[in-house]
């Protein structure tokens, strides 16, 4: 099981970790600075996990009024961290999945 820090590490690679979720793909994209690809990758998918990343992607783009939508799609609201704060706090969520 991969933890935050080995996470972190791997976004000095070319690709996301093997066997990561979706999820964790768009995060590590959008950590890249993709975050056209992030949003892809969850844009479509109709569960919470990807509505909360999408939220986040959203949040980071300054569309506050798009991410709260997505926020409360994923039962959450927008928090009251730094989005460095809320993008570690989401990936050691999605990684103890």
């Amino acid at each position: 099981m991969m933890d935050l820090h080995s996470y972190k590490q791997s976004l000095s690679a070319n690709t996301p970790p093997v066997n990561t979720s979706v999820y964790l793909q768009a995060l590590w994209y959008e950590a890249k600075g993709n975050w056209d690809k992030a949003h892809e990758l969850v844009q479509d998918l109709p569960d919470k996990e990807a509505a909360w990343v999408h939220a986040y992607l959203h949040h980071k783009e300054g569309d506050t009024w798009n991410a709260d939508y997505w926020y409360s799609r994923a039962g959450r609201k927008r928090p009251a961290v730094s989005l460095d704060r809320e993008w570690d706090q989401m990936a050691e969520a999605l990684l103890q999945q």
